[in-house]
This record gives C-alpha cells, sequence and structure tokens, in this order.
C-alpha cells in the first residue's frame, strides 16, 4: 500500500468490515489485517454469523507467514468459544507477535479478556487506533452490548414543506428512485423495521428488502435475510390481508391487547403476536419493546419507517438515535400530514434541536442525517 503506517493498516481493516455491512447481523462487522516488515500477508472480515471470525480468514489467507506478523484488527478478538472457536487463542497458535485493535469488545464475553489471553502468552496489545471510526461501523451492536436495547435510526422521506403524506394517507412516491434505494440499503443493513399499524393500512406496506432496488452487485444474497417485521399495534387492527403477513421472514406485531379471538386471527395469518405492557398514554410501551429486541431477538439495528405519531412517541421518549430525512423538491400543502406529532410543544424553548451529522444531494432528492439533541440528563 502507498502508506504502510499503522493508521493505514487499521483503515484497510475498516475497508474489509464494511463489507459485511449487510450480512454479520447480530454479530459486529469486524475486519483483519496481517503485517510483517511492512507488508500485508493475509486479510479476512467476518462475512456472517457462525462462520469464521476476520481474524480466522486473515490467518488463513497468510498461511505460515502469520508468524511473527502484526494483526491489525477492528474489534479485540473473542476469548470465548460460541458458534465458532476464540479468535485470541488462534492468534497467539499462529505466532502472531503484536495485536493492534481499533476498540475493546463491550460484549461481557470478552470485554478485555481476549487483549488478557494475549498478553499472558507474550503477545503485545495496543487498542484505540481509529476507535471513532470502528465504533461508527457496529452503532447497534455497541448499543446492545452497552445500553441493552437496540440503536434506533429514523426514516423519513418529506417535501420541502414539511409534509410525508397527503391528507388521505396517500404517500407513494414523494421522493426519487436514488432515495428509495438508498432506503432500501438501510432496511438491509438492519436487524429490524419498525412501523406503526395506521402506515401499514394507508400504504399497505411490505417492509422487505427487494434486490432489484439494492442496486448492489450481491444483491440477491442480501436480500435472502430480511429484517423482522415490527408493527406496533396497540389494539389489533392490522388487516388480516396486509400484505406484509405474506412476505419471506417474520412479522412481529407489538399489542398491549388481550383480544385472544384477533390473535388467534393474525397468527393464522402468518403473524406473531407480542403482547407488552402499555405507557401512560395506553399505547405499547415502546422502552420495553426495544429492550425485547435487544434481549429476545439479538437486535442490533432498527430502522423506524412510519407515520407522524409514532416517530413523535419515539422522539418524544429520546429513542431515536439517528434520523434520516430525505427531502424532495416539491410542495404538498397545508392539508397533507406533517412529519411528526410532538406533543406538548407550545413555545420556542421547547423546541427539539437536532446536531446535523451530514447533508447531501441523492439523485433529484436531498438527505440529511442528523441527530436529536438529548432533553435529559
Amino acid at each position: 500500500m502507498a502508506t504502510a503506517t499503522p493508521e493505514a493498516f487499521m483503515a484497510r481493516a475498516l475497508t474489509l468490515a464494511r463489507r459485511g455491512l449487510y450480512t454479520t447481523d447480530p454479530n459486529p462487522r469486524v475486519g483483519c489485517v496481517l503485517v510483517k516488515r511492512r507488508q500485508i500477508v493475509g486479510e479476512g472480515y467476518h462475512v456472517r454469523a457462525g462462520e469464521p471470525h476476520a481474524e480466522i480468514h486473515a490467518l488463513s489467507d497468510a498461511g505460515g507467514a502469520a508468524k511473527g506478523a502484526t494483526a491489525y484488527v477492528t474489534l479485540e478478538p473473542c476469548a470465548h468459544h460460541g458458534r465458532t472457536g476464540p479468535c485470541a487463542q488462534a492468534l497467539v497458535d499462529a505466532g502472531v507477535k503484536k495485536v493492534v485493535a481499533a476498540m475493546q469488545d463491550p460484549h461481557a464475553a470478552v470485554a478485555g479478556k481476549g487483549f488478557a489471553m494475549l498478553r499472558e502468552a507474550g503477545i503485545e496489545v495496543e487498542c484505540g487506533l481509529l476507535e471513532d471510526e470502528a465504533r461508527a461501523l457496529n452503532p447497534g451492536f455497541l448499543s446492545r452490548m452497552t445500553r441493552g436495547r437496540p440503536f434506533v435510526r429514523m426514516k423519513m422521506a418529506m417535501s420541502l414543506d414539511g409534509r410525508t403524506a397527503m391528507r388521505s394517507g396517500e404517500s407513494q412516491w414523494i421522493t426519487g428512485p436514488r432515495a428509495r434505494t438508498e432506503v432500501q440499503r438501510l432496511r438491509a443493513r438492519s436487524s429490524a423495521v419498525i412501523s406503526g399499524v395506521d402506515s401499514i393500512i394507508f400504504d399497505n406496506s411490505r417492509l422487505t428488502v427487494r434486490a432489484s432496488q439494492l442496486d448492489l452487485e450481491d444483491g440477491e444474497a442480501i436480500a435472502r435475510r430480511q429484517p423482522l417485521r415490527v408493527i406496533v399495534d396497540s389494539t389489533l387492527r392490522l388487516p388480516l390481508a396486509a400484505a406484509c403477513l405474506s412476505e419471506p421472514g417474520r412479522t412481529l406485531i407489538a399489542s398491549c391487547s388481550r383480544d385472544a379471538e384477533r390473535r388467534t386471527r393474525l397468527e393464522a395469518a402468518g403473524a406473531e403476536v407480542l403482547c407488552l405492557p402499555s405507557g401512560a398514554d395506553g399505547r405499547v410501551d415502546l422502552v420495553a419493546l426495544l429492550e425485547y429486541l435487544a434481549r429476545e431477538e439479538q437486535t442490533n439495528e432498527v430502522l423506524l419507517e412510519t407515520g407522524a405519531t409514532l416517530a413523535g412517541g419515539m422522539l418524544d421518549a429520546e429513542l431515536v438515535d439517528e434520523m434520516q430525512l430525505f427531502v424532495a423538491p416539491t410542495l404538498l400543502g397545508g392539508e397533507a400530514r406533517p412529519l411528526v406529532a410532538l406533543p406538548g410543544l407550545e413555545r420556542m424553548a421547547q423546541q427539539r434541536p437536532l446536531d446535523i451529522l451530514d447533508m447531501r444531494a441523492v439523485g433529484r432528492d436531498w438527505r440529511i442525517i442528523a441527530r436529536p439533541q438529548r432533553q435529559s440528563p
């Protein structure tokens, strides 16, 4: 490589890790590069859960050249037996002399144990190189490990006057093909897609990843893993003929209704029904939902695709970590539906500020990536 520096080798490992953006779930995306005499002798990345980790691929690629090499890995090597063996031990057995990791693994089964295993074997360990970039690659995994809930990314399409649908509920299509491709990629990288029942009723959304719209070379393979579809439906109003119920993959209805007959009918139509406690507003407790998804479904990243009410509820509860807003160069008028329904905002002092992280053109539309500023301490 042009610049043989530790930063360049770790950057290469991060590039490799990104190849697993759509496939490693629920595991983190990890890349590894083995370097000897300032030359890469082996490299690899984690492709999918249950298969060898990045370090194993890199060691296999290097063969005997791994002995005496330095390993650059984007996450602390694991030290436990899961579906695969401990990578830290594999590095020890291969004779690697040094390991440079971007960050420590927050998973309780690792969390420094991999580094300890390496040091006990006499291997030099460094941690923290390009850590911010490594953390940005796995926001969902880190959120699940440290907060007990997924990373929530809210996607919404709106007109220049901040409207998301006509008063009738009609919303297809506000944005153009390029923006819709980006949305498909957001779905593909997500563990779950959450929507409200009203959005499903109005649009009959399928909430699926469609290979033809991903515009990726391996789109067909990526689309085989459909994210979990989660419909927030407090009173079990989802139509039995809803298109999402007949699509590949699972549809989970989160409800606080005790209507056994309606539940039986929905389950017969192909849904799974999850009964959760209700919040103060009588609707599904959104915190309980996210905690369930993290704990029981190993959900890392959630894509929230919904209407104003559920979007407002998630924002009001400070459960949205990132917003991706696709803005179309069109006007829908004052009678059209607003972006979010945030309760209790009457004075400018109550506004909800955002930090803009990125803004760029996507075809004929604009995409704004923003982070809500936290209101609570």
